[in-house]
């Protein structure tokens, strides 16, 4: 892989857009007859809760003057280039001077220049398709050798930025290629060059992205340059001249063509002679629904394709280009940091508008800060104490100001901060009176809600910012928009629309939005208040960007933007070719001040991260073999393509991830740092051993204090043995007097015991529990089966040869495992090292009612019921202390275990034998004397300077402890680091397996299987299970739109608003199987449950009765009439029910009446204002 880093050039001037497509629609030529009885049209009120070989060009060209397009344009945000080629001419060709410097011209000279001068207008008004055309031609006649960077460069009339030409010079090199640059900095262009080199090469090539509007928009452009012949679209809604040399589709269809190609023997080491495929937007991947899908096209991919992926700026563009080379083939990466406009960032409050940053743009504006905010209060509130202390403050001016700053010592209160911030958020009005003060309009200002944005527009739709001329043309297209459009007109948003201010979010119908960006586009509306939606994708730069907050609400609370969204969003700021500057104005909320804001721009930005993640649709396509219902003379070709991948195959395909590259490099990496710190821990442990503590005290003591310091330590040595004896001796008596005591307890009541260990971290616990008895005694029991099957449990205690033949150290005082219920609903399994002591009382173990089992069988059989999965506490040589989690019927055993302090020391039993009593005794005078010993030698000559070696081997051991410490936890996470996709991948195939959809082992695909492998969607199988389904056969068609529209409703919800507060009910006979496909939803989620599968089926009635109402033939105006929910809420339902739709008849296995009606009612849904055509 090559990486290319480069900052690319601004433009010193200007390029203007003049071109502006002609859109088509459709005409909805139907008359729709409503059905006689409108049973499911019952309001429901909501207010009790509240190729061609040779490519032809055209040879004509649209008008700029454009009518709105039919649907946002959506795009992420990349500079059109072949929207700026006037300006960029006059940017370039137009020498200004007298070029022959004053010195007379010759005649040939003379005729020379007249020419050129009759020729210049004739460049000027060549467009770039004709230039296009003209490259296609030459290389026709001379050759595919002539195709350069420069031959590329020179269908554009304006110089490319040097990031652009480094891409499409790695391009004609024959290497994929990825792109990482700034919003708005001509990333498109790129692809568009790399198109005419392919269409000339009369090759094919694919350019996706990742929204079906932004799709439908590189469709019309790509057609300004290639002709209408040589571009083609594939949509979930659209299918337009799909042999074409230049095929525009969104990503999820690209992929669903590579499942059908990947791997194959008679692909033909293709993929349909594609020779290129374009990947706009592939910072996606990091999007955590659909960011697989990226992944899987690069995997898929054939190697022969080159690769264009073109992508903002992000923090890791390396590793995005290293995995690409990995598993594709040769990438290099081509980096632009620079924008081709930049950036002033604002911070706006009540009164002003201050610069965000100092001049050299690396800190807060000091005058931003809460101190100086707070003295500027003060200082106003103050004003009136005399024009003395006026002048005087002018006459030093900001450096008084600082100075006090300075020596404002004492930390403000967080209530101080928020007074002091709230008294400085301003009001729409406020930022936008400074916004058109400074010059500042056009503007896209950022509200994270959409009432937050229409109640912006409601707030200055009184401000005039439109001239008497600008207003005409609004009024003038409004008027055309209405005769089109007539049900798409956002009333409330007319009078707004007039002063030069709109809306523009996903409650807002797409035509409408569509009108909004037209409008905005032509300079007739300043003002657009939308949501960040806008920000992922939509072409429509301004010169201002305003963020209202740096907060927004999600289903879990508020939470922060990230620096990605923040720039994102800042990069709509700067027209390239009309603003020298493009400004960015954040705002004082609340709870976010200057601080917050330069907190976040200067955090960095976000890597981009794998959410690849195994699917049906994924596991079905790529283990499917051969079909139940092939027929048996299939050809041998057919087979070799149905020949089904094996799991490890399928594996292979699934671990070459991007999430598993970048962990495989943390896996190198965290090995490597093992093998060095297990280098360091043998080298360190050498240091602390004795034969090293003692050369080093030779070295430095005396030879007389070295001998008395060494006999002395010799002594030690013996002693702590003996002490440690002693201790052995003092737990072995210990065991001896409790032995009996347990033992006792066998068989009649349940006694309370306090177990008392110290965790990990040296902290001691002591928790009381109800005792159940020894392990053995327990015959039969699971758990007996488990310890003395599981080596874990062994009980291996050590023992020296002095305590062998020690009488005290019998056999018989052998730690045995003892099992309690502790307090806390745990059970605990212990040996007698873990018993402080037992007291009298206890469970009685008698039966609570005539003929019931007593509380000990109870218990014992509660105990054999659990699942056995025990967790270590804490270790001795006299046997671990493990515990278990407890069941619901435990429970209510568990809280009548009382707490220690309720139980009396008197109940204690547990009293010291004597025996026991004189093992302790010794153990206490034998460690006397070890600490007197150890005082001894603190007290001679050399400890001094040996206790400096001390304290430096303790160190030392420690630095090893900790060592080890790191070493343990890189171990563990090496072991979790697992091939990402592939525990999902078996999860989900043992769910299709038991389904029947597919047998994993011969790889054979049942019809269910077949159906699901061609669905587009979030649960494909649930899908499949649903129009499989023969119940939806006696529906008719507008009852099976409602039907369809309960599997894709997940995320519309009701938004009611004061008297718009009724949704459409469903027909009691959709409601019905709706009510039956819940059991077999029931019965998907238990499956999945039980396989540790978590995929959503959706299933919601609620809006199934709008969609069978429209679907019924009712008009737009009466569907809304009162209606509880957003227009563009239910235009989104809507399509996504004709998508759903428009699949069936598409699918494998479907039932043709099914697929009859599907394709009915879904042509009579698709119309207007709804309606989405392509072109």
């Amino acid at each position: 892989m090559n990486t290319l880093s480069i900052l690319s050039p601004q433009h010193p001037s200007t390029l203007s857009i003049i071109t502006s497509s002609l859109y088509k629609t459709s005409i909805f030529s139907q008359t729709l007859a409503i059905s006689q009885t409108l049973g499911f049209c019952s309001p429901k009120s909501l207010r009790t809760p509240a190729s061609q070989h040779s490519p032809q060009f055209r040879a004509s060209f649209k008008s700029p003057s454009s009518l709105y397009p039919v649907e946002p344009q959506l795009s992420d945000g990349e500079e059109d280039d072949d929207d700026d080629d006037d300006v960029a001419a006059d940017e370039y060709d137009d020498i200004s001077g007298d070029p022959s410097g004053g010195v007379e011209q010759s005649d040939d000279e003379t005729e020379i220049s007249i020419a050129a001068a009759e020729e210049a207008p004739i460049r000027q008004e060549e467009f770039k398709w004709q230039r296009a055309e003209r490259l296609c031609n030459e290389v026709r006649e001379f050759g595919e050798d002539i195709i350069d960077a420069d031959e590329l460069a020179s269908i554009y009339d304006f110089r490319i930025d040097k990031f652009q030409r480094l891409a499409i010079q790695a391009f004609l090199r024959g290497s994929s290629v990825v792109v990482s640059a700034p919003t708005s900095s001509g990333k498109t262009l790129i692809a568009e060059a790399a198109a005419v080199a392919t269409v000339a090469r009369r090759r094919r090539i694919f350019y996706t992205t990742p929204l079906k509007a932004l799709s439908n928009q590189k469709f019309r452009e790509f057609r300004e340059t290639f002709g209408d012949s040589n571009v083609g679209l594939l949509t979930g809604d659209s299918a337009v001249n799909k042999d074409a040399q230049v095929l525009i589709m969104t990503t999820e269809i690209l992929r669903n063509m590579l499942y059908q190609s990947v791997g194959m023997v008679s692909s033909d080491g293709g993929l349909f002679h594609v020779d290129v495929i374009v990947l706009d937007e592939v910072h996606y991947l990091s999007d955590l629904s659909r960011g697989t899908v990226w992944e899987e096209i690069v995997i898929y991919c054939p190697k022969e394709v080159q690769l264009i992926c073109l992508s903002a700026t992000v923090a890791n563009p390396d590793e995005l280009a290293g995995w690409i080379g990995q598993i594709h083939g040769r990438t290099e990466l081509v980096t632009s940091s620079k924008r081709p406009v930049p950036l002033t960032w604002h911070f706006s409050m009540k009164t002003t508008l201050l610069p965000l940053l100092d001049e050299k743009g690396t800190r807060m504006n000091r005058k931003l800060s809460l101190n100086y905010l707070q003295l500027y209060a003060s200082g106003v509130k103050s004003s009136k104490d005399g024009g003395s202390r006026r002048r005087n403050s002018k006459k030093h001016g900001s450096d008084m100001s600082y100075d006090s700053i300075d020596s404002m010592s004492e930390p403000l209160s967080k209530n101080d901060i928020n007074t002091i911030r709230r008294s400085q958020v301003p009001q729409v009005s406020d930022t936008l009176w400074h916004l058109k003060a400074r010059d500042m309009l056009p503007a896209i200002w950022f509200i994270f809600s959409r009432k937050g944005c229409d109640a912006a527009v409601q707030y200055v739709e009184d401000s005039k910012l439109l001239d008497e001329c600008e207003m005409s043309e609004v009024k003038l297209a409004l008027k055309r928009f209405r005769i089109r459009y007539p049900d798409a007109v956002r009333e409330t948003a007319v009078k707004g629309l007039l002063q030069g201010v709109a809306a523009h979010h996903a409650g807002c119908l797409p035509l409408w939005k569509s009108f909004i960006e037209d409008l905005f586009q032509r300079g007739l509306v300043k003002v657009v208040f939308a949501t960040e939606t806008l920000a992922a994708g939509m072409n429509m730069p301004a010169r201002t960007a305003v963020i209202s907050s740096l907060s927004k609400r999600s289903d879990s609370g508020r939470i922060q933007l990230s620096p990605n969204e923040l720039l994102q969003m800042a990069g709509r700021a700067g027209r390239r070719g009309i603003d020298e500057r493009g400004h960015v104005v954040l705002i004082q909320t609340p709870y976010e001040g200057a601080e917050e804001c330069c907190k976040l721009l200067f955090a960095g930005l976000e890597p981009l991260v794998s959410q690849f993640t195994a699917s049906y649709g994924m596991v079905l396509n790529l283990l499917a073999g051969a079909k139940v219902t092939s027929a048996s003379n299939e050809s041998n070709d057919m087979k070799a393509i149905q020949a089904g991948r094996t799991l490890e195959e399928a594996r292979k395909l699934v671990e070459r991830s991007f999430g598993n590259y970048v962990g495989s490099n943390v896996m190198l990496a965290a090995k490597d740092e093992l093998t060095r710190i297990e280098k360091e821990i043998e080298m360190l442990t050498l240091e602390v051993s004795d034969d090293a503590i003692d050369i080093k005290s030779r070295k430095l003591l005396s030879e007389v204090a070295y001998k008395e310091i060494a006999d002395l330590q010799e002594e030690l040595r013996a002693e702590k043995r003996l002490r440690t004896e002693l201790r052995r001796r003092m737990e072995s008596q210990r065991i001896s007097a409790l032995k009996p005591l347990l033992k006792e307890f066998e068989n009649g009541h349940l006694p309370f015991l306090c177990l008392q260990y110290k965790d990990s971290e040296g902290v001691q616990h002591s928790l009381p529990a109800a005792y159940l008895g020894q392990v053995d005694s327990v015959s039969g029991s699971n758990l007996k089966n488990m310890i003395s099957a599981d080596d874990s449990f062994a009980l291996n205690v050590v023992r020296t040869e002095s305590s062998v033949n020690d009488p005290e150290m019998s056999p018989d005082v052998e730690p045995s495992y003892y099992v309690a219920l502790g307090s806390d609903n745990m059970w605990y399994l212990f040996t007698e090292k873990w018993v402080k002591t037992i007291y009298r009382t206890g469970f009685p173990n008698v039966a609570l009612a005539q003929g019931d089992a007593l509380p000990r069988e109870i218990m014992r059989m509660l105990l054999d019921k659990e699942e056995m999965k025990w967790e270590k506490l804490t270790y001795s040589e006299l046997g671990c202390l493990w515990r278990m989690e407890g069941s619901l019927e435990t429970w209510s055993w568990s809280l009548n275990v009382p707490v220690l302090n309720s139980l009396s020391e008197s109940d204690e039993l547990f009293q010291m034998s004597e025996p026991y009593h004189d093992a302790v005794e010794r153990y206490k005078e034998q460690r006397n004397k070890v600490a007197r010993l150890k005082k001894k030698i603190a007290r001679t000559e050399g400890f001094k300077e040996y206790k400096k070696i001390i304290d430096m081997a303790k160190f030392t051991e420690e630095k090893i402890k900790r060592l080890k410490v790191r070493s343990k936890r890189l171990t563990n996470r090496v072991e979790q680091i697992e091939p990402s996709g592939w525990k999902e991948f078996l999860k989900i195939s043992n769910v299709i397996h038991e389904l029947r959809a597919l047998d994993i082992n011969t790889h054979v695909i049942f019809p269910l299987g077949e159906t699901a492998s061609a669905i587009r969607g979030e649960n494909e199988l649930w899908l499949a299970m649903v129009l499989r389904n023969k119940i939806l056969l006696d529906l008719k068609p507008a009852q099976l739109a409602a039907a369809c529209a309960s599997l894709v409703s997940e995320g519309i919800k009701v938004r009611p608003w004061k008297n718009n507060s009724y949704i459409y009910e469903p027909s009691s006979t959709v409601l019905n199987v709706i009510e039956f496909l819940d059991e077999q939803r029931s019965s998907l989620l238990q499956l999945q449950e039980k396989h540790g599968v978590n995929i959503p089926c959706c299933l919601d009635s609620q809006f199934s009765g709008m969609v069978e109402a429209w679907a019924s033939g009712l008009t737009w105006r009466e569907i809304m009439m009162d209606c509880a929910m957003d227009e563009g809420d239910l235009a989104r339902l809507l399509r996504r029910t004709i998508d759903l739709l428009a699949q069936i008849p598409k699918l494998p296995d479907i039932d043709p009446l099914l697929q009859i009606n599907a394709k009915t009612v879904s042509n009579v849904m698709d119309r207007p204002p709804i309606s989405e055509l392509a072109g």
